[in-house]
């Protein structure tokens, strides 16, 4: 049985002002695929760093985790080496957890990898979709770290591989819907 509009994510952004930062993540980001794999790894990043968190607390600093991760360069962080990790823990503009960070350095070395055998993030994601949320999560921790099955479910909630991120009614639905992103 579906929620009631005011009981979702989408109800509870409708009753922010435009610029919040909920409502600008909502109207533009939130459920729209991403096609570069930076931008897909930074969507990564961000979810892993939520984790225990609030997402306001990660939208209020994703411009920070932007400027600090090199604009979520792949190659960049998978080459990080422990005076940038110890200048990220050092960073209070972002999430300042070794766990989070060192994941963010093993998780894009592992998209290094895949971007080889497939191509590219996004194309190892596509050779795997459509599955079950069980399925995602067991892929998802067997490649990468810190990726239980709530940052796997808002993962590929938010970049529109999950079905789900905006109710019916939501006027975003339909504009995804119009675009021929969603069925």
């Amino acid at each position: 049985m579906e929620q009631p509009f005011d009981k979702t994510y989408c109800g509870f952004v409708h009753q922010q002002p435009e610029d919040s930062v909920h409502r600008v993540y909502h109207d533009t980001e939130y459920g729209f695929p991403l096609d570069s794999d930076d931008a897909l790894f930074g969507r990564l990043l961000l979810e892993i760093n939520q984790a225990g968190l609030s997402w306001t607390t990660i939208l209020n600093k994703k411009a920070n985790f932007y400027k600090a991760y090199d604009k979520f360069s792949i190659k960049k962080i998978a080459r990080y080496d422990e005076a940038k990790v110890d200048a990220l823990l050092q960073d209070a503009g972002i999430i300042r957890n070794r766990l989070k960070v060192a994941a963010a350095v093993y998780n894009a070395q592992q998209v290094l990898v895949l971007q080889k055998s497939h191509g590219s993030f996004k194309q190892w994601i596509e050779a795997h979709h459509p599955m079950g949320k069980d399925a995602w999560v067991k892929l998802f921790k067997k490649t990468f770290r810190f990726t239980g099955g709530e940052i796997v479910e808002s993962f590929l909630l938010s970049t529109g591989y999950l079905p789900g991120a905006h109710h019916k009614n939501c006027p975003v639905y339909k504009q995804l819907k119009q675009l021929h992103k969603i069925p």
